[in-house]
């Protein structure tokens, strides 16, 4: 992969996963820069948004499955899509359970930070604790939210 590849994979990603937020009917606005953590907004109603991080792997990456080095602080509306390349699967995780999943990084550059192994196969434990997060299940978070009163 050329360095203009690998420059552009998140962006090319993050598009990859807006345009499959609006083949499934979704309002999306796209930020203009990603310093909160917010790469797009799905626009439930006139009062009711949702907060996406869009994270991507590429089929190329050594750890396809492992997405480290991430700062969240975690809301209701705040929600994570990881694409993998590698098999065109979509994760859909509450920043909730993204926190409870991951592990906080003890030392390094990185210390305080959270990272998150998505299942490698279908057949694994944490594959069926993970079910609920992949695909229609997934997106399905984002067509039952309402945001608590």
């Amino acid at each position: 992969m050329s360095y203009r590849d690998s420059a552009s994979f998140g962006k090319r990603q993050e598009y990859v996963v807006i345009a499959e937020l609006l083949k499934r009917g979704f309002d999306v606005y796209m930020t203009l820069v990603d310093d909160q953590g917010i790469d797009c907004i799905i626009r439930k109603d006139e009062n009711t948004y949702i907060d996406i991080q869009i994270k991507a792997r590429s089929k190329t990456a050594k750890q396809w499955i492992l997405f480290a080095a991430m700062n969240i602080t975690p809301k209701d509306n705040y929600y994570f899509i990881f694409y993998l390349e590698a098999n065109d699967t979509f994760w859909v995780v509450p920043s909730n359970d993204v926190v409870n999943h991951a592990v906080i990084n003890k030392n390094g550059k990185h210390a305080g930070k959270h990272s998150l192994t998505l299942p490698k196969s279908e057949t694994t434990e944490k594959a069926k604790a993970f079910s609920k997060y992949k695909g229609e299940s997934g997106f399905r978070f984002l067509s039952e939210y309402n945001a608590k009163p």
